[in-house]
Parts: C-alpha cells; structure tokens; sequence
C-alpha cells in the first residue's frame, strides 16, 4: 500500500449531490452560476436535500417548516451565558450545536423522516445560535427569531436588531448559496465519516463543525480579513504583498486544490464586494481586494477562491471578523445535512488504511533492561 498525502485524487465514495467538474461547480447538475444568479438559499437547500429544485407548494412548506424550528431551546441559550467572553466562535458553535441533541427528542431515531426534521432543525437554528452568541458577548439579549422571513433576513435581524436593507439580504442570501456545498471537502467528509458509524445527525454535524473551524478551511475569509486590516489603505498594497511574495508567504484566499483555472464562486462574491462597497460608501476593501488580485495572479498565476472577497463582502454587512467561519457553516450545513442523508441511504463504515513507516522487528525490552 502506498499513502497519498491529504487523500489527493482519492476518489472515497460516490455522491449525486455536488460536483466539480472540468473546474464547473455544480448542485444537483445545475451550474452554479445558474442558482446564484436565480435562486434563494431555501430553494437550494430543497435542491441539495430531495435532489430536485422545489415547487412552490414545496418551497413553502419548507420556509415554514424553517421559520417554526428556528427558535432554540432557553437551556441552550442559558448555557451559552456561561462561556468565557472571549470563546472562540466557532469552539461556542461547536459546543452549543452538540447540546441541541440533548433536546431534542428524536435525536437517536435513525428513520429518514426523523433525520429530515432534524436537518430543519439543525438548518434553522443555527443561524439562531451564531446571532444569540454575537448579541450574548456584547452583554445584550439573544432575539428571537421573525417568522415569515428568509434566513439570510432573519441572520441580519437577529444579529443586529435591525431591519436589514434589502441589498445587504439579497447579498448574503447569494452568499449562502455559494457556500451550501462542495463535493467531498474536509468538513463534509468528516460528517461523512462520524454518521457512517450510525452515530447520529449532531454527531456529524458536531465533526463537521470542528473541521470547518481550522483556517485551511473554513477559517481562510477570516485571514483574509486580518490581512486587509493589516494592509490599511489600497497604497500600502504593493509594498505589503511585495514583501510577502519575496519572503514566501502564503498569501490567504488564493488557489484551490480541485480548481487549476479559478473557483467560480469567486467572480460572484467579487461583484457583491463592490455592489456592497457602493451602498455603503466605503470601496476601501474591494479596491485593495482587486489591487492585491492583480499582484497575486499576475505573479503567481494564483487566482481568488470563494474566502477571498467574502471577507470584504460580510464586512461590508458590518459583520465581525470572527463570525465570517460561523456564517459559512449557517450555509454548509445544508451540504453536510444532505451527505449525512445520503451516507446514511447507503451506508457502509468508512475505515481507509495508513502505509506503516514506523521500525519493523523490534522486540518488548524488560524494563529493567532499558536505558
């Protein structure tokens, strides 16, 4: 047996769910251009759950369905109260998502039916723990959810308390469909490995939760955002990125290892970036974002992926930093719901195996005897 690193090129199972093909990006088939120019987050999460885009019967039930779950349990809000006021954020997603199982009553029951009301649940509060957390640290009262609104609206509301502009929801909405799914990455293959021990639906999205955290992933935008911050002004662009290029920096929100021609979500958030910076009046972060484009790509033929102009993209909604991770796990978690289904339709325990490079022949030594 011989080890490729990171798994590269392995092809672990099968999956009708997402693809990335020829450097296309596609839901169910559908090009993802085609839905983030077209379609509400709700309609992809149909898309992504039942393997077809919904009628508006369909579509409905579902809003409603997602609006009546998104309240969560006081216990749980009680709970968060309690973490330090300096938790990471997504360590307090970690753990308030896990004690979501605690009450909920289905929680181990493995029927299908049972596992799609729990992926209404898991879809709809989440946004609901993000903001409570948000609120909780800044010494003010969670809100409780509107009803009859979209997640992306009702996000912004309970984030901020106030109405949000109709933009500023239209852009996170696309925002949350650009991040709903993307084939086998590493916070869908780790929810793909937890449920494939038929342990349960917060389980997995628990393991997923924790992979997304790491800044090779999910945390990448808010590196992004560190960096423009650090930059300060599009003058300071060229002699930063310079230096960094010069001393081998990785240079964060660049590349893609499934993608060789550019991630096309990309070209999406890019367009949010500056339609964002126009309402506001600040074009402070797209600008620098489009300069340090120009260096990175034109040096290193590196081309944005989708953390790159997210970060100025949620900044723009006057978002903090550190809920930029939390915000893309509110849209994967759609993804990660509809693996955790289809793993569980077709299961079988996923258990690779490791090249052994470790002594061979070595023999037990009495203690007595060792040095």
């Amino acid at each position: 047996m011989t080890a490729t690193k990171g798994l590269e090129g392995i092809v672990a199972t099968t999956s009708s769910i997402s693809s990335i093909i020829d450097g296309f990006l596609t839901y169910r088939g559908i090009n993802i251009d085609e839905l983030a120019e077209q379609a509400s987050f709700e309609e992809v999460v149909y898309l992504l759950w039942f393997g077809k885009l919904p009628n508006e019967a369909e579509l409905n039930q579902l809003k409603q369905d997602l609006s009546g779950n998104a309240a969560i349990p006081a216990e749980v809000i009680s709970q968060m109260k309690l973490y330090p006021q300096d938790s990471n954020s997504m360590a307090a997603l970690r753990t308030a998502i896990s004690s979501l199982a605690l009450y909920d009553a289905e929680a181990n029951d493995m029927s299908r039916d049972a596992n799609v009301r729990k992926a209404i649940r898991l879809q709809a509060q989440l946004p609901t723990i993000v903001a409570a957390f948000a609120r909780i640290r800044q010494g003010q009262e969670p809100l409780e959810p509107k009803q009859g609104v979209s997640i992306a609206h009702n996000f912004l509301y309970m984030l901020t308390g106030n109405e949000p502009d109709e933009v500023a929801v239209n852009a996170l909405d696309t925002a949350l469909v650009l991040h709903a799914d993307h084939e086998l990455n590493a916070s869908t293959f780790a929810a793909r490995v937890t449920v494939a021990t038929l342990s349960d639906i917060y389980s997995g999205i628990t393991s997923a939760i924790g992979a997304l955290k790491g800044p090779l992933h999910g945390g990448a935008n808010e590196a992004v955002m560190a960096m423009l911050e650090e930059i300060g002004s599009p003058e300071q662009v060229d002699g930063y990125i310079g230096e960094q290029l010069d001393n081998k920096v990785k240079i964060m929100g660049f590349g893609h290892r499934v993608y060789k021609n550019g991630d096309p979500r990309a070209k999406h958030l890019q367009k949010m970036s500056r339609e964002l910076g126009e309402l506001t009046g600040n074009l402070r972060w797209y600008d620098m974002s489009i300069k340090i484009e120009e260096i990175v790509t034109g040096q290193k033929g590196l081309k944005p992926n989708v953390d790159f102009y997210s970060a100025s993209v949620y900044t723009s909604l006057e978002i903090p930093r550190d809920l930029f991770t939390p915000i893309f796990a509110i849209s994967r978690v759609s993804g990660w719901a509809a693996h955790i289904l289809e793993q569980f339709e077709n299961n079988r325990l996923i258990r690779p195996r490791a090249e052994y490079t470790g002594p061979s022949n070595s023999k037990y030594i009495p203690l007595e005897q060792r040095s």
